[in-house]
Parts: structure tokens; C-alpha cells; sequence
């Protein structure tokens, strides 16, 4: 990453105002997906816990009040700059790929809880004293880091994702939160993304669900 002193106080509020634009409305369902996903009672419990953490401490509120003291709510500009990279994690999250989806996140909570004293550092350039959404999570997702580590170690026993793993494309959200980091560092927009055939093998072994009074539901699920 740029070294915060070398950057300009555009490219400062750029940075946190893309940030922003990606966490504050997203951060939450990608968790939401993650506890649709899972089989195990250990996995859910885990999300749960993560989930009514980030609802009840009213976490997007953290980092709007972030956003805002630093001068750095998100413009249509910013928003754009991350809008193809976010829309490939949704339709990734989508999937409800469980073991995939553990992957991503628990790599996405320790990947926060290290970028947490950059930001800060952006924010104080900025002028801003508003550290309470730096200062949480950088604490607490070591925490949140772990139990999803572990929610991911029960899963792999009860899922059946064991041959994606085995041919490597377990990785695949972590690949596209390395591009959409990429974009919030730097405010480059990524190219739409072409279907791989890893993507369409997986498609393959989707089938509709039958929910019980609901009709034929549109959620997919792994035969």
C-alpha cells in the first residue's frame, strides 16, 4: 500500500470514501450469506455471533460517523470505482457456497483487522479525532478471524465441496476481494468479469430448492 504521507488529501479521502462504499452496505450481507450457506450448527452459531455483534453495535453506523468526520462519504465516483469488483463478490456470495464463502470471509476479517491502522492513519491526515470504527475492529475482528476459522473447520466436515477444493477454486473470493482491495487502494475500476469454466462446472451442480409452503423457491443449492 501507499505510504499515507505521500498521498494527496484527494487521494486520502478516496480511499475511505471507497472503503465506505464497500463495507458500511455490504459487509453484513456477505455474513448473512455466509450463515444461508452453512450446514453445521457449530458454522451457524459462529455467524450468529458475528452477525448479531455487527447489528446490535450498530456497525455500519461506526462507519458512516467515520466516513463523514474525515470528509470522505462516498461520491457517485467512488461508488463507480468499486461497482464491477462488488457485483462479482454478490454474485460469488450468491452462490451460497458454503466452504467457499467461510474461506473468503475469515481471510476478509483478518484482512480488516490489519488495514484498520492504515485507515486510521488516513482518517487523522484527514483532520479527523473519530476512531471508534478503526479502533473496534481492529480489536475485534482477531477475535471474529478465529471463530471463522473455526466455523470453516466444521464445515469442511459436512460439506461437499471437497472435489472444488481439491482443484483449487476454494480461492476464487479470495481472489476477487484481492481485486476489489486493489480497487478501494488505488480507484481503478476492474473489467466485467468473463464466467471461468470453474464458474460454470459449479453452476452445473446447482438445483432449485422446494421450500415447504413457499412453492419452488429461487434459492440454489448444491445437489
Amino acid at each position: 500500500m501507499p505510504k499515507t504521507d505521500q498521498l494527496s488529501a484527494e487521494q486520502r479521502r478516496g480511499t475511505i470514501a471507497r472503503y465506505t462504499a464497500v463495507l458500511e452496505g455490504n459487509f453484513i450481507y456477505w455474513m448473512t450469506g455466509a450463515w444461508l450457506a452453512v450446514k453445521s450448527d457449530a458454522a451457524r452459531s459462529k455467524i450468529v455471533e458475528n452477525l448479531h455483534e455487527e447489528v446490535r453495535d450498530s456497525h455500519p453506523n461506526m462507519m458512516r460517523k467515520f466516513a463523514m468526520a474525515a470528509g470522505a462519504l462516498p461520491t457517485t465516483g467512488d461508488t463507480m470505482a468499486v461497482h464491477q469488483s462488488l457485483t462479482d463478490m454478490r454474485l460469488f456470495i450468491g452462490r451460497l457456497s458454503s466452504v467457499r464463502i467461510l474461506i473468503t470471509m475469515a481471510f476478509f476479517e483478518g484482512l480488516i483487522q490489519r488495514f484498520m491502522p492504515y485507515l486510521a492513519e488516513l482518517a487523522q491526515l484527514q483532520g479527523s479525532t473519530e476512531m471508534e470504527y478503526t479502533d473496534v475492529h481492529g480489536v475485534c475482528d482477531v477475535t471474529h478471524t478465529a471463530e471463522l476459522y473455526r466455523a470453516l473447520e466444521a464445515e469442511m466436515l459436512l460439506s461437499n465441496e471437497a472435489a472444488a477444493a481439491a482443484a483449487g477454486v476454494s480461492f476464487e473470493g479470495v481472489e476477487l476481494l484481492r481485486m476489489l482491495c486493489e480497487n478501494i487502494i488505488t480507484g481503478s475500476r476492474a473489467a466485467v468479469r468473463s464466467a471461468r469454466k470453474s464458474d460454470e462446472a459449479y453452476d452445473a451442480r446447482l438445483r432449485p430448492v422446494h421450500v415447504s409452503g413457499n412453492g419452488a423457491s429461487g434459492v440454489r443449492a448444491q445437489a
